[in-house]
């Protein structure tokens, strides 16, 4: 029998007939309906995330099966987090803050399709894709977040694959989301405050230019306008001299 595979991202737990799925199945002649019915039941506990679904067809009779894969990293994440989508400056806004242990879990779900040599470098991987949506891990970025795991610090957790964290630390990672973003808002304020004043120390600085600039056109222009009313004067008194005096003066 000869296979066609069409490969689909539908929501979790969602599929409904449309054109992303009826494109692809229409010319295969299969039940459509039943194929949807099928992925929304292998797909429920991925509700509200994307997944990736393989639908295998036998051409010959009809038949078909489902391959689910697992959704992007990048959706595990934001439903770890709470989040719908991530953060548009993730270097300036931090939306959320995993603990390692649930760092450990989310590795677990997607260790098949990641390319590392150990699971602790799956692990780190999992932290660089935290960091791309402005998620924290363990209060700390993903360079010191990785540091911290290069040097050992969570190995026991890492080798058992601890994956269960206590309410209590979940307050305390919440609590420290809260001081981060906090400090990170303030940080932006000075710095916005201090940008606008040295906009407005420059500004000053030209409008000070500009006022020396009209000075000094204003009086050259004075300065040149006397000049020329000195010179008008001399003239008009040479021109009002009776014909006797300059007769006079070109004799000497």
């Amino acid at each position: 029998m000869s296979k066609e595979i069409i490969d689909l991202m539908i929501e979790g737990g969602q599929a409904k007939s449309g054109p992303t799925i009826a494109q692809p199945l229409a010319p295969l002649g299969i039940n459509i309906q039943e194929i949807i019915k099928r992925i929304n039941e292998k797909t429920s506990s991925f509700n509200g995330m994307k997944v990736p679904v393989k639908v295998i067809v036998e051409t010959e009779d009809k038949s078909f099966d489902l391959k689910i894969g697992t959704p992007p990293i990048s959706e595990l994440i934001k439903k770890e987090v709470g989040i719908e989508k991530g953060s548009g400056t993730p270097n300036r806004n931090k939306v959320g803050n995993l603990a390692i242990e649930q760092v450990i879990k989310l590795t677990n779900m997607k260790q098949d399709s990641l390319l590392f040599n150990n699971f602790k470098a799956a692990v780190k991987i999992v932290v660089g894709s935290c960091n791309s949506l402005g998620v924290l891990v363990e209060g700390k970025s993903a360079v010191g977040v990785n540091q911290e795991i290069d040097a050992g610090k969570y190995d026991s957790l890492i080798d058992n694959q601890v994956t269960q964290v206590s309410p209590e630390k979940l307050k305390v990672l919440k609590q420290q989301l809260t001081e981060i973003q906090e400090r990170i808002k303030k940080e932006m304020e000075k710095a916005e405050a201090e940008k606008k004043a040295e906009e407005a120390k420059a500004k000053k600085l030209v409008t000070e230019a500009e006022k020396v600039v009209e000075e000094a056109a204003a009086g050259e222009k004075k300065e040149i306008a006397t000049e020329a009313k000195t010179t008008e004067k001399v003239e008009t008194k040479e021109a009002a001299k009776p014909a006797k005096e300059i007769k006079a003066e070109k004799k000497k």
